[in-house]
């Protein structure tokens, strides 16, 4: 076990509520998940007084690679050695390296790679791109996506996202997702660029069609906008392909990553462009910097990541696994039909549609008592994201089985049933 920095689980929330967040702690505690995490190793963790729970969220993908990959820490003990997070102003070779492997793996023409610390840094710097490039203020976002709670991220998001902070930007606009009609309304010649998750989480794990992405594509060429697709939680595998552009055969101007880059230990995220977008940093290289952005200890743990994620069988049996998973939530379903309306999934990127918001924000608990940490889609209550680490198995895809199968069974009590009922009507 980790060392202790408390005396107490209770001592730790309290110091939590008081110098943290009070909201959050009085959150989880009104709800029953007040746990404090402990201990971590692969597709587990332990909270600090020792239970051990099957990570169904990983962070919405940061522990692709599960807690705490042996390679990974060891290759970051090793780094320790000699490096640290180097100077933003100078050549680094770590970076260089990072993107050159990025480079290779990205579809069609995207080479180009800027470094930051989170996706939302990410995403404003492919939207400031954007607007520089075309010199048009107007952005296109998805009704119930999300992109960051940073700067332009922000005003892409829904409206509870950004109004509690004031003035709101200008020239940001929402559409249905997977509603090309719409967009091809809303794509005039003042939208720089048209912002899309490949697979929106938030809005509860909504797959599109290879039609819908390509049809993005053709607008933005024809309107002359340009194609952010924000790949934070799909990129690296999570979908069964390297990218999940590479499911519709769409090559975007900007693919955003982050999350699972460097496997939950190092923060560090990525803007990666076409080289002709370039040119709005040729005036000055430096216009746009970010001291920790593409830190080189985690650039040299992101390289030993992409070795792991790109090994000839790994891919491969994500998929596989991703087909087991949908089978398995397609017989949950079937046998809890009266609670469950379906899964929703592409690879290893699932949800399970409840019958009711009420049920959706239960099913959280219900999994939590019975091992399973996993979380609602916070657009889309009804939905529970299951993201477990792209290195499970057999024997993990049984523990979820046999946790959601608990769940349901416990939702489907009288008691359960008066509750969702009450929740769907507040």
């Amino acid at each position: 076990m980790p060392a202790r920095l408390f005396d107490s689980r209770d001592d730790a929330i309290r110091a939590f509520a008081e110098h943290v967040s009070r909201g959050k702690a009085d959150f989880f505690r009104g709800v029953g998940l007040d746990l404090v995490m402990g201990r971590r190793e692969g597709c587990h963790f332990w909270d600090v007084d020792g239970r051990r729970f099957l990570n169904a969220h990983s962070n919405g993908g940061v522990f692709n690679m599960g807690h705490r990959h042996p390679d990974l820490v060891t290759t970051l003990r090793h780094a320790l050695d000699d490096w640290d997070i180097g100077n933003h102003h100078l050549i680094s070779e770590a970076r260089a390296k990072l993107a050159t492997r990025l480079g290779d793996m990205l579809p069609g023409d995207i080479d180009k790679v800027v470094f930051a610390v989170g996706g939302g840094e990410a995403v404003d710097t492919a939207l400031k791109m954007a607007r520089g490039l075309t010199g048009r203020p107007g952005v296109i976002s998805a009704r119930g996506g999300y992109h960051g709670h940073t700067g332009l991220a922000m005003a892409t998001g829904d409206a509870k996202y950004r109004e509690p902070f004031g003035p709101q930007l200008p020239g940001f606009s929402q559409v249905p997702f997977g509603d090309l009609e719409a967009l091809d309304a809303a794509v005039d010649e003042t939208c720089a660029a048209v912002i899309l998750e490949a697979v929106p989480a938030t809005l509860g794990i909504v797959v599109p069609d290879a039609e819908y992405m390509r049809g993005v594509r053709d607008l933005c060429d024809a309107r002359g906008a340009l194609f952010v697709l924000d790949e934070v939680q799909t990129g690296l595998g999570r979908t069964g392909r390297m990218f999940a552009c590479e499911h519709w055969g769409v090559v975007p101007d900007f693919v955003v990553l982050g999350k699972g880059l460097s496997g939950g230990l190092v923060p560090i995220s990525a803007t990666c462009f076409r080289a002709e977008h370039e040119r709005i940093f040729a005036p000055d290289p430096f216009v746009h910097i970010s001291t920790f952005g593409g830190a080189e200890l985690a650039c040299l743990v992101s390289l030993r990541m992409l070795d792991l994620v790109s090994d000839a069988t790994f891919l491969t049996r994500v998929a596989e696994n991703g087909a087991d998973l949908a089978a398995r939530l397609a017989t949950i379903s079937a046998d809890h039909a009266e609670l469950v309306a379906g899964p929703r999934h592409l690879g290893m990127m699932a949800g399970l549609e409840w019958r009711s918001e009420g049920l959706g924000l239960l099913a959280s608990k219900a999994l939590f008592d019975a091992g399973v940490f996993a979380v609602y889609s916070n657009n889309d209550r009804r939905v529970t994201q299951l993201l477990l680490p792209l290195i499970a198995g057999t024997a993990e895809l049984d523990e979820l089985g046999r946790g959601i199968d608990a769940a349901a069974t416990a939702l489907a009590s009288e008691e359960s049933r008066q509750l969702a009922a009450a929740l769907d009507g507040a």
